[in-house]
């Protein structure tokens, strides 16, 4: 449950950052006229995404067997090529993210209500396509068959929702690039064991061999129905019984990507402390009156 709550979180927040910025430019610009097209294009992103997500479910249920893993095996691991490329792109780009936007939000009010709904579209779907995408591929690897992966997805983008009010309102203050850059660390590390769980389905669909090499097991000494065997199978996607390739596929991705990404570069090696959304651009100098 916490590795979905904290995929929830991560990409819910990044959303409400991006919708706190395009509603808080066209309040301070005295384009309020605007803003219906940019709530129509964030509905119709968030519907896509609902939609994705259950096509995700649904539609894998009329599979065979072979064909289900084969699926969940290679979604897996493009949610796991998505996630990852996300979270540098933010620690990357995170500073400019206000400007960037507002050049967009600046070229789509000159084009019209069409070109508004598109940017508030394409701004937010990416971000709920991903979630979709990764939330799902999370909840089969955890494949407990009970609600509480979604229940923790929910919770998560509920809690990113409410923080994203907050910073529109002027009310909260946090480090946002220490924040993006400790939740982006563990997404790694949950992202390491999608990918090893891709893996396995992958070789449960024959498409990969190495199904009875184990690299180890552990089963009698950790049993999987334990409370501690499910928080370590909820946060790590920890399974007793990997196979060997499950292992080296699970370090090669996660010493390189996560050494990488905690490096001191790029704007997480800033020496300017976030201070909260006005760096961030995510609340006007003035709280405007909803």
């Amino acid at each position: 449950m916490f590795s979905n709550y904290l995929i929830g979180l991560r990409e819910g927040l990044e959303a409400s950052l991006v919708v706190c910025i395009l509603i808080a430019y066209l309040v301070k610009t005295d384009r309020r006229d605007a803003l219906k097209p940019i709530w129509i294009g964030i509905g119709v992103a968030i519907a896509l995404a609902l939609g994705f997500g259950c096509a995700l479910e649904f539609g894998s249920q009329e599979l065979t067997f072979e064909a289900q893993e084969a699926l969940g095996g290679s979604l897996s691991i493009l949610a796991v090529g998505l996630v990852t490329w996300m979270v540098f792109w933010m620690r990357r780009t995170a500073r400019h993210l206000k400007s960037e936007l507002h050049g967009k939000l600046d070229a789509a009010l000159q084009m019209g209500t069409g070109a508004l709904v598109a940017t508030a579209f394409l701004a937010v779907g990416r971000e709920g396509l991903e979630t979709a995408l990764f939330v799902w591929a999370s909840v089969r690897a955890a494949g407990d068959g009970s609600t509480r992966p979604l229940a923790g997805a929910a919770l998560g983008i509920a809690t990113a929702i409410v923080l994203g009010w907050l910073f529109y309102r002027g009310a909260l203050r946090i480090n946002l690039a220490r924040f993006f850059t400790w939740t982006g660390g563990m997404l790694v590390v949950v992202a390491a064991g999608v990918l090893a769980y891709g893996v396995h389905d992958l070789q449960e669909a024959r498409w990969l061999g190495g199904l009875s090499d184990k690299a180890f097991d552990i089963s009698d000494t950790v049993d999987p129905a334990s409370w501690y065997g499910t928080l370590l199978k909820g946060v790590f996607n920890f399974q007793p019984d990997p196979t060997v390739l499950q292992v080296t596929v699970w370090l090669l991705y996660l010493i390189p990507t996560l050494t990488l990404f905690l490096a001191p570069v790029g704007f997480a090696s800033g020496k300017g402390k976030v201070k909260g959304p006005d760096e961030q651009g995510t609340r006007p100098s003035k709280a405007p009156q909803a």
